[in-house]
């Protein structure tokens, strides 16, 4: 005798679908965040490899050329080359501190994970 399992009635059916497309969606979120976390460490690993190598050139920069400056100035005006680069230098720091403030306060990490959430919320909150 051939026994046929009972029909699924709609609420059953419609729930296992649901909850099998939220886990979908969960699953296809959770990917994006991974793969936008394994850029954002890239990304962060070659700017800071950037900022190394040049934080040391310009270092070296500027010692060789205060050294050259006050070398040519040594007899007639050490003292204000010293002063004048001492300036400069405290004005580029500045300069760059500024930059980086500004950098730091408009990086959007994960955008792409964050808009996508931000669309499904309102998907969502249309089914209401």
């Amino acid at each position: 005798m051939h026994i046929t399992p009972p029909a699924e009635d709609g609420f059953v059916a419609t729930a296992r679908r649901m909850l099998r497309t939220l886990g979908e969606v969960a699953t296809n979120r959770l990917e994006l965040f991974l793969l936008e976390l394994k850029e954002e460490r890239l990304r962060l690993l070659a700017v800071l490899l950037r900022v190394v190598v040049a934080v040391l050139c310009a270092a070296m920069t500027l010692v060789l050329l205060t050294l050259t400056l006050v070398v040519i100035f040594w007899e007639e005006h050490r003292v204000l080359i010293l002063v004048l680069l001492t300036l400069g230098y405290a004005a580029g720091a500045i300069g760059a501190l500024w930059s980086l403030r500004n950098r730091l306060q408009h990086w959007r990490a994960f955008s792409a994970t964050l808009d996508q959430l931000k669309k499904d919320c309102a998907c969502f909150k249309n089914l209401d």
